[in-house]
Protein backbone atom coordinates (compact mmCIF):
# COMPACT_ATOMS: atom_id res chain seq x y z
CA UNK A 1 0.00 0.00 0.00
CA UNK A 2 2.66 2.12 1.22
CA UNK A 3 4.87 1.23 -2.30
CA UNK A 4 1.92 2.25 -4.17
CA UNK A 5 0.99 5.77 -3.13
CA UNK A 6 4.90 6.61 -2.78
CA UNK A 7 4.92 5.36 -6.92
CA UNK A 8 2.03 8.00 -7.56
CA UNK A 9 3.36 10.72 -5.38
CA UNK A 10 4.69 12.59 -8.47
CA UNK A 11 1.69 12.87 -9.87
CA UNK A 12 0.65 14.45 -6.26
CA UNK A 13 3.14 16.72 -6.09
CA UNK A 14 2.38 18.08 -9.82
CA UNK A 15 -1.63 18.16 -9.04
CA UNK A 16 -0.66 20.21 -5.59
CA UNK A 17 1.94 22.58 -6.89
CA UNK A 18 0.07 23.34 -10.12
CA UNK A 19 -3.40 23.22 -9.89
CA UNK A 20 -4.10 23.94 -6.01
CA UNK A 21 -1.59 26.60 -5.52
CA UNK A 22 -3.12 27.94 -8.49
CA UNK A 23 -7.07 27.32 -7.64
CA UNK A 24 -5.77 29.13 -3.66
CA UNK A 25 -4.37 31.85 -5.08
CA UNK A 26 -7.21 32.20 -8.22
CA UNK A 27 -4.70 32.67 -10.45
CA UNK A 28 -3.41 29.75 -12.88
CA UNK A 29 -0.44 32.18 -14.17
CA UNK A 30 0.91 32.09 -10.68
CA UNK A 31 2.65 28.67 -10.83
CA UNK A 32 4.08 28.39 -14.37
CA UNK A 33 3.14 24.93 -15.63
CA UNK A 34 6.71 24.00 -16.44
CA UNK A 35 7.86 24.48 -12.73
CA UNK A 36 5.11 22.09 -11.85
CA UNK A 37 6.13 19.55 -14.10
CA UNK A 38 10.27 20.15 -13.06
CA UNK A 39 9.98 20.31 -9.37
CA UNK A 40 7.36 16.98 -9.81
CA UNK A 41 10.32 15.38 -11.83
CA UNK A 42 13.04 16.07 -9.93
CA UNK A 43 10.62 14.75 -6.65
CA UNK A 44 10.37 11.79 -9.33
CA UNK A 45 13.67 11.12 -9.96
CA UNK A 46 14.65 11.19 -6.33
CA UNK A 47 12.18 9.07 -5.05
CA UNK A 48 13.31 6.29 -6.91
CA UNK A 49 15.84 5.16 -5.00
CA UNK A 50 18.33 1.86 -5.00
CA UNK A 51 19.51 3.11 -8.25
CA UNK A 52 22.33 5.41 -9.23
CA UNK A 53 21.33 8.48 -10.31
CA UNK A 54 22.17 8.04 -13.73
CA UNK A 55 20.24 5.15 -14.53
CA UNK A 56 17.45 7.27 -12.98
CA UNK A 57 17.71 9.71 -14.98
CA UNK A 58 18.16 7.46 -17.94
CA UNK A 59 14.67 6.03 -17.18
CA UNK A 60 13.74 9.82 -17.23
CA UNK A 61 14.93 10.14 -20.55
CA UNK A 62 13.56 7.27 -21.74
CA UNK A 63 9.93 8.22 -20.72
CA UNK A 64 10.70 11.92 -22.23
CA UNK A 65 11.72 10.33 -25.38
CA UNK A 66 9.93 7.35 -26.72
CA UNK A 67 9.13 6.99 -30.49
CA UNK A 68 4.98 8.27 -29.77
CA UNK A 69 6.52 10.91 -28.17
CA UNK A 70 9.26 12.09 -30.58
CA UNK A 71 6.49 11.81 -33.04
CA UNK A 72 4.02 14.14 -31.09
CA UNK A 73 6.85 16.88 -30.47
CA UNK A 74 7.66 16.81 -34.56
CA UNK A 75 3.87 17.56 -34.54
CA UNK A 76 3.94 20.29 -32.20
CA UNK A 77 7.09 21.93 -34.04
CA UNK A 78 5.41 21.56 -37.58
CA UNK A 79 2.26 22.54 -36.07
CA UNK A 80 3.90 25.57 -34.70
CA UNK A 81 5.83 26.54 -37.83
CA UNK A 82 2.33 26.05 -39.80
CA UNK A 83 -0.23 28.42 -37.56
CA UNK A 84 2.78 31.41 -37.56
CA UNK A 85 3.56 31.27 -40.97
CA UNK A 86 0.04 31.54 -41.86
CA UNK A 87 -0.40 34.18 -39.64
CA UNK A 88 2.18 36.16 -40.74
CA UNK A 89 0.83 35.60 -44.62
CA UNK A 90 -2.64 36.36 -43.55
CA UNK A 91 -4.49 32.84 -44.49
CA UNK A 92 -5.99 32.70 -40.57
CA UNK A 93 -7.30 36.25 -41.27
CA UNK A 94 -8.76 35.30 -44.58
CA UNK A 95 -10.34 32.11 -43.32
CA UNK A 96 -11.57 33.46 -40.70
CA UNK A 97 -13.48 36.51 -43.05
CA UNK A 98 -14.81 33.66 -45.25
CA UNK A 99 -16.21 32.11 -42.28
CA UNK A 100 -18.08 35.15 -41.08
CA UNK A 101 -19.06 36.16 -44.55
CA UNK A 102 -20.76 32.87 -44.53
CA UNK A 103 -21.90 31.63 -41.29
CA UNK A 104 -24.45 33.98 -39.28
CA UNK A 105 -23.35 35.38 -35.68
CA UNK A 106 -25.79 32.77 -33.87
CA UNK A 107 -24.53 29.57 -35.37
CA UNK A 108 -20.95 30.11 -35.04
CA UNK A 109 -20.44 28.20 -31.66
CA UNK A 110 -22.55 25.39 -33.10
CA UNK A 111 -20.81 25.32 -36.83
CA UNK A 112 -17.62 25.15 -35.17
CA UNK A 113 -18.86 22.29 -33.22
CA UNK A 114 -20.31 20.55 -36.23
CA UNK A 115 -17.23 21.29 -38.45
CA UNK A 116 -14.63 19.60 -35.69
CA UNK A 117 -17.20 16.46 -35.23
CA UNK A 118 -17.19 15.91 -39.31
CA UNK A 119 -12.88 16.79 -39.55
CA UNK A 120 -12.53 14.51 -36.41
CA UNK A 121 -14.32 11.70 -37.64
CA UNK A 122 -13.01 11.70 -40.94
CA UNK A 123 -9.60 11.99 -40.11
CA UNK A 124 -9.69 9.71 -36.53
CA UNK A 125 -7.36 12.09 -34.62
CA UNK A 126 -8.39 14.78 -31.99
CA UNK A 127 -4.48 16.54 -32.12
CA UNK A 128 -5.25 16.91 -36.53
CA UNK A 129 -8.44 18.33 -36.09
CA UNK A 130 -7.36 20.73 -33.19
CA UNK A 131 -4.30 21.61 -35.51
CA UNK A 132 -6.23 22.66 -38.34
CA UNK A 133 -9.14 24.61 -36.32
CA UNK A 134 -8.15 26.18 -33.29
CA UNK A 135 -6.15 29.17 -35.09
CA UNK A 136 -9.52 30.19 -37.11
CA UNK A 137 -11.50 29.73 -34.05
CA UNK A 138 -8.92 32.26 -32.33
CA UNK A 139 -9.62 34.47 -34.70
CA UNK A 140 -13.12 34.38 -34.79
CA UNK A 141 -13.58 34.68 -31.13
CA UNK A 142 -11.09 37.76 -31.73
CA UNK A 143 -13.56 39.12 -34.09
CA UNK A 144 -17.35 38.22 -32.75
CA UNK A 145 -16.35 38.99 -29.05
CA UNK A 146 -16.47 35.78 -28.20
CA UNK A 147 -14.72 34.32 -25.33
CA UNK A 148 -11.19 32.83 -26.91
CA UNK A 149 -11.06 29.96 -24.19
CA UNK A 150 -15.16 28.74 -24.75
CA UNK A 151 -13.83 28.87 -28.73
CA UNK A 152 -11.07 26.36 -28.06
CA UNK A 153 -13.17 24.59 -26.17
CA UNK A 154 -15.42 23.84 -28.56
CA UNK A 155 -12.77 22.77 -31.02
CA UNK A 156 -11.08 20.72 -28.34
CA UNK A 157 -14.81 18.89 -27.36
CA UNK A 158 -15.43 18.35 -31.02
CA UNK A 159 -12.41 16.63 -32.24
CA UNK A 160 -12.92 13.90 -29.35
CA UNK A 161 -16.17 12.96 -31.11
CA UNK A 162 -14.51 11.64 -33.87
CA UNK A 163 -11.39 10.06 -31.22
CA UNK A 164 -14.32 8.67 -29.68
CA UNK A 165 -16.33 7.44 -32.18
CA UNK A 166 -14.56 7.10 -35.82
CA UNK A 167 -13.49 3.77 -37.53
CA UNK A 168 -9.53 4.87 -38.26
CA UNK A 169 -9.22 6.11 -34.58
CA UNK A 170 -6.45 4.52 -32.84
CA UNK A 171 -8.71 4.17 -29.60
CA UNK A 172 -11.36 2.73 -31.05
CA UNK A 173 -8.71 0.09 -33.19
CA UNK A 174 -7.01 -0.50 -29.58
CA UNK A 175 -10.11 -0.80 -27.74
CA UNK A 176 -11.72 -3.06 -30.27
CA UNK A 177 -8.70 -5.26 -30.61
CA UNK A 178 -8.00 -6.16 -26.57
CA UNK A 179 -11.65 -6.93 -26.31
CA UNK A 180 -12.28 -9.14 -29.94
CA UNK A 181 -15.07 -7.24 -31.07
CA UNK A 182 -15.71 -5.80 -34.62
CA UNK A 183 -15.69 -1.91 -35.04
CA UNK A 184 -18.57 -2.07 -36.48
CA UNK A 185 -20.13 -3.39 -33.29
CA UNK A 186 -18.52 -1.12 -31.04
CA UNK A 187 -19.67 2.31 -33.05
CA UNK A 188 -23.11 0.95 -32.85
CA UNK A 189 -23.03 0.49 -29.04
CA UNK A 190 -21.27 3.61 -28.59
CA UNK A 191 -23.33 5.62 -30.70
CA UNK A 192 -26.09 4.95 -28.35
CA UNK A 193 -23.92 5.96 -25.36
CA UNK A 194 -22.29 9.31 -27.12
CA UNK A 195 -24.93 10.71 -29.54
CA UNK A 196 -27.50 11.87 -27.52
CA UNK A 197 -25.24 14.02 -25.40
CA UNK A 198 -24.01 15.40 -28.58
CA UNK A 199 -26.97 16.22 -29.47
CA UNK A 200 -27.65 18.06 -26.28
CA UNK A 201 -24.25 20.01 -26.43
CA UNK A 202 -25.13 21.24 -30.29
CA UNK A 203 -28.76 22.60 -28.57
CA UNK A 204 -26.92 24.20 -25.90
CA UNK A 205 -24.62 25.72 -28.42
CA UNK A 206 -27.35 26.90 -30.33
CA UNK A 207 -29.06 28.55 -27.50
CA UNK A 208 -25.49 30.40 -26.56
CA UNK A 209 -25.59 31.84 -29.55
CA UNK A 210 -28.54 33.25 -29.66
CA UNK A 211 -26.69 36.40 -28.29
CA UNK A 212 -23.63 36.49 -30.96
CA UNK A 213 -23.64 38.55 -33.62
CA UNK A 214 -21.32 38.82 -36.56
CA UNK A 215 -19.35 42.05 -36.59
CA UNK A 216 -20.81 44.86 -39.09
CA UNK A 217 -18.11 45.25 -41.21
CA UNK A 218 -16.15 42.36 -42.72
CA UNK A 219 -13.08 42.37 -44.69
CA UNK A 220 -13.16 41.20 -48.26
CA UNK A 221 -12.75 37.58 -48.50
CA UNK A 222 -9.39 37.07 -49.95
CA UNK A 223 -9.44 33.26 -51.30
CA UNK A 224 -5.97 32.88 -52.84
CA UNK A 225 -5.20 33.14 -48.80
CA UNK A 226 -7.59 30.64 -47.74
CA UNK A 227 -6.04 28.01 -50.21
CA UNK A 228 -3.46 26.45 -47.48
CA UNK A 229 -6.26 26.16 -44.75
CA UNK A 230 -8.59 24.42 -47.30
CA UNK A 231 -5.45 22.17 -48.38
CA UNK A 232 -5.13 21.11 -45.18
CA UNK A 233 -8.59 20.25 -44.27
CA UNK A 234 -9.02 18.24 -47.50
CA UNK A 235 -5.96 16.49 -47.04
CA UNK A 236 -6.49 15.30 -43.72
CA UNK A 237 -10.23 14.24 -44.46
CA UNK A 238 -8.49 11.86 -47.23
CA UNK A 239 -6.72 10.65 -44.68
CA UNK A 240 -3.05 11.76 -45.13
CA UNK A 241 -0.42 11.98 -42.17
CA UNK A 242 -0.71 14.24 -39.92
CA UNK A 243 3.16 15.51 -40.37
CA UNK A 244 2.83 15.14 -44.15
CA UNK A 245 -0.64 17.30 -44.05
CA UNK A 246 1.10 20.22 -42.07
CA UNK A 247 4.47 19.90 -44.24
CA UNK A 248 2.35 20.56 -47.38
CA UNK A 249 0.57 23.75 -45.46
CA UNK A 250 3.71 25.22 -44.54
CA UNK A 251 5.07 25.21 -48.13
CA UNK A 252 1.78 26.37 -49.35
CA UNK A 253 1.92 29.47 -47.15
CA UNK A 254 5.40 29.91 -48.66
CA UNK A 255 4.57 29.74 -52.01
CA UNK A 256 1.64 32.14 -51.83
CA UNK A 257 3.29 34.80 -48.85
CA UNK A 258 6.12 34.81 -51.65
CA UNK A 259 4.56 35.21 -54.69
CA UNK A 260 1.95 38.03 -53.08
CA UNK A 261 4.74 39.82 -51.60
CA UNK A 262 3.55 39.05 -48.16
CA UNK A 263 6.96 37.97 -47.12
CA UNK A 264 10.30 37.36 -49.06
CA UNK A 265 12.10 33.94 -48.68
CA UNK A 266 13.85 35.64 -45.04
CA UNK A 267 10.85 36.27 -43.97
CA UNK A 268 9.19 33.35 -44.50
CA UNK A 269 12.08 31.62 -42.32
CA UNK A 270 11.72 34.07 -39.41
CA UNK A 271 7.74 33.40 -39.40
CA UNK A 272 8.56 29.76 -39.19
CA UNK A 273 11.18 30.05 -36.42
CA UNK A 274 9.11 32.22 -34.35
CA UNK A 275 6.08 29.56 -34.24
CA UNK A 276 8.45 26.69 -33.75
CA UNK A 277 9.64 28.91 -30.86
CA UNK A 278 6.47 30.17 -29.94
CA UNK A 279 6.18 25.76 -29.19
CA UNK A 280 8.98 25.44 -27.11
CA UNK A 281 7.09 25.68 -23.34
CA UNK A 282 4.89 23.05 -24.62
CA UNK A 283 7.62 20.74 -26.03
CA UNK A 284 9.41 20.99 -22.73
CA UNK A 285 6.16 20.56 -20.66
CA UNK A 286 5.22 16.93 -22.90
CA UNK A 287 8.73 15.77 -22.30
CA UNK A 288 8.74 16.36 -18.75
CA UNK A 289 5.30 14.85 -18.64
CA UNK A 290 6.90 11.42 -20.45
CA UNK A 291 9.85 11.43 -18.13
CA UNK A 292 7.88 11.80 -14.80
CA UNK A 293 4.98 8.93 -15.84
CA UNK A 294 7.61 6.58 -16.57
CA UNK A 295 8.95 7.32 -13.04
CA UNK A 296 5.24 6.52 -11.74
CA UNK A 297 5.09 3.16 -14.55
CA UNK A 298 8.21 2.03 -13.29
CA UNK A 299 7.83 2.41 -9.46
CA UNK A 300 4.92 0.46 -9.96
CA UNK A 301 2.28 2.73 -9.88
CA UNK A 302 -0.01 1.57 -12.96
CA UNK A 303 0.04 -2.16 -11.50
CA UNK A 304 -0.99 -0.73 -8.05
CA UNK A 305 -3.95 1.02 -9.13
CA UNK A 306 -4.70 -2.25 -11.38
CA UNK A 307 -4.69 -4.44 -8.31
CA UNK A 308 -5.92 -2.25 -5.97
CA UNK A 309 -9.36 -1.49 -8.63
CA UNK A 310 -10.18 -4.82 -9.23
CA UNK A 311 -10.05 -6.27 -5.34
CA UNK A 312 -14.29 -6.00 -4.67
CA UNK A 313 -15.68 -6.30 -8.03
CA UNK A 314 -19.08 -8.52 -7.30
CA UNK A 315 -21.31 -7.57 -9.94
CA UNK A 316 -21.83 -6.94 -14.00
CA UNK A 317 -22.28 -3.54 -12.81
CA UNK A 318 -19.37 -3.25 -10.49
CA UNK A 319 -17.10 -4.94 -13.74
CA UNK A 320 -17.96 -2.16 -16.13
CA UNK A 321 -17.02 0.54 -13.04
CA UNK A 322 -13.95 -1.05 -12.36
CA UNK A 323 -13.05 -1.13 -16.13
CA UNK A 324 -13.97 3.12 -16.54
CA UNK A 325 -12.12 3.35 -13.12
CA UNK A 326 -9.54 1.71 -14.43
CA UNK A 327 -8.96 3.59 -17.70
CA UNK A 328 -9.32 7.01 -16.19
CA UNK A 329 -6.70 6.38 -13.10
CA UNK A 330 -4.16 5.07 -16.26
CA UNK A 331 -4.88 7.59 -18.27
CA UNK A 332 -3.89 10.55 -15.41
CA UNK A 333 -0.78 8.78 -15.34
CA UNK A 334 0.28 8.06 -19.04
CA UNK A 335 -1.42 11.29 -20.56
CA UNK A 336 -2.20 9.30 -23.36
CA UNK A 337 -5.86 7.51 -24.16
CA UNK A 338 -4.32 5.07 -26.55
CA UNK A 339 -1.57 3.73 -24.30
CA UNK A 340 -4.40 4.12 -21.04
CA UNK A 341 -6.28 1.50 -23.17
CA UNK A 342 -3.56 -0.63 -24.33
CA UNK A 343 -2.03 -0.88 -20.64
CA UNK A 344 -5.32 -2.30 -19.13
CA UNK A 345 -6.78 -3.98 -22.66
CA UNK A 346 -5.78 -7.62 -21.26
CA UNK A 347 -7.47 -7.17 -17.91
CA UNK A 348 -10.42 -5.43 -18.98
CA UNK A 349 -11.03 -8.41 -20.82
CA UNK A 350 -10.30 -11.13 -18.36
CA UNK A 351 -12.60 -8.88 -16.08
CA UNK A 352 -15.41 -8.58 -18.84
CA UNK A 353 -15.32 -12.56 -19.35
CA UNK A 354 -15.21 -13.35 -15.96
CA UNK A 355 -18.49 -10.96 -15.23
CA UNK A 356 -20.32 -11.91 -18.34
CA UNK A 357 -19.83 -8.05 -19.65
CA UNK A 358 -20.64 -7.84 -23.29
CA UNK A 359 -16.91 -7.29 -25.19
CA UNK A 360 -18.98 -4.12 -27.35
CA UNK A 361 -20.11 -2.41 -24.22
CA UNK A 362 -16.62 -2.69 -22.32
CA UNK A 363 -14.76 -2.00 -25.83
CA UNK A 364 -17.32 1.27 -25.74
CA UNK A 365 -16.49 2.01 -21.85
CA UNK A 366 -12.66 2.01 -22.82
CA UNK A 367 -13.02 4.42 -25.13
CA UNK A 368 -15.44 6.91 -24.01
CA UNK A 369 -13.98 7.34 -20.73
CA UNK A 370 -10.32 7.92 -22.05
CA UNK A 371 -11.30 10.25 -24.20
CA UNK A 372 -13.04 11.82 -21.72
CA UNK A 373 -10.08 11.87 -19.82
CA UNK A 374 -8.05 13.12 -22.02
CA UNK A 375 -10.03 15.89 -23.12
CA UNK A 376 -10.05 17.45 -19.59
CA UNK A 377 -6.43 16.85 -18.42
CA UNK A 378 -4.52 19.94 -18.94
CA UNK A 379 -1.19 18.37 -19.55
CA UNK A 380 -2.86 16.09 -22.48
CA UNK A 381 -1.37 16.43 -25.72
CA UNK A 382 -4.42 17.79 -27.05
CA UNK A 383 -5.30 20.87 -24.33
CA UNK A 384 -1.62 21.74 -24.59
CA UNK A 385 -2.04 21.40 -28.41
CA UNK A 386 -5.02 23.55 -28.05
CA UNK A 387 -3.57 26.15 -25.89
CA UNK A 388 -0.39 26.44 -27.17
CA UNK A 389 -2.26 27.68 -30.75
CA UNK A 390 -4.56 29.72 -29.11
CA UNK A 391 -1.99 31.37 -26.74
CA UNK A 392 -3.91 30.26 -23.73
CA UNK A 393 -2.86 28.56 -20.33
CA UNK A 394 -4.59 24.96 -20.76
CA UNK A 395 -6.51 24.99 -16.99
CA UNK A 396 -8.41 28.40 -18.95
CA UNK A 397 -10.21 26.02 -21.24
CA UNK A 398 -11.18 23.50 -19.24
CA UNK A 399 -14.40 25.17 -17.54
CA UNK A 400 -16.24 25.31 -20.92
CA UNK A 401 -15.52 21.47 -22.13
CA UNK A 402 -18.86 20.59 -22.12
CA UNK A 403 -18.88 17.75 -24.56
CA UNK A 404 -15.82 15.73 -22.78
CA UNK A 405 -17.68 16.02 -19.28
CA UNK A 406 -21.28 15.42 -21.10
CA UNK A 407 -19.67 11.57 -22.68
CA UNK A 408 -18.29 10.91 -19.46
CA UNK A 409 -21.29 11.41 -17.22
CA UNK A 410 -23.41 9.63 -19.87
CA UNK A 411 -20.99 6.66 -20.23
CA UNK A 412 -21.33 6.11 -16.17
CA UNK A 413 -25.58 6.55 -16.49
CA UNK A 414 -25.14 4.06 -18.96
CA UNK A 415 -23.38 1.67 -16.80
CA UNK A 416 -25.48 2.43 -13.77
CA UNK A 417 -28.55 2.25 -15.47
CA UNK A 418 -27.94 -0.78 -17.61
CA UNK A 419 -28.22 0.79 -21.24
CA UNK A 420 -28.06 -0.12 -23.96
CA UNK A 421 -30.28 -3.10 -22.85
CA UNK A 422 -29.59 -5.31 -25.42
CA UNK A 423 -25.72 -4.82 -24.90
CA UNK A 424 -25.91 -4.93 -21.16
Amino acid sequence: MKKGLLALSPLVVFIGLYLITSIVVRDFYKVPITVAFLVASIYAVIIFRHRPLRERIDTFSRGAGTSQMMLMLWIFVLAGAFANSAKVMGSIDATVNLALTFLPGNMMLAGLFLAACFISISIGTSVGTIVALTPIAVGVAQQTGISVPLMTAVVVGGSFFGDNLSFISDTTIMATSTQGCRLSDKFRVNSFIVIPPSLLILILYVTMGFGIHSPQHVDEVEYVKVIPYLVVLVTALFGMNVMAVLTLGIVLTGVIGIADGTFDLFGWFQAMGDGIVGMGELIIITMMAGGLLEIVKQLGGIVFIIRRMTLHIHSKRGAELSIAGLVVLVNLCTANNTVAILTIGDIAKQISDRYGVDKRKAASILDTFSCMTQGIIPYGAQLLMAAGLAALNPVSIIPYLYYPIAIGMAALLAILFRYPKQYS
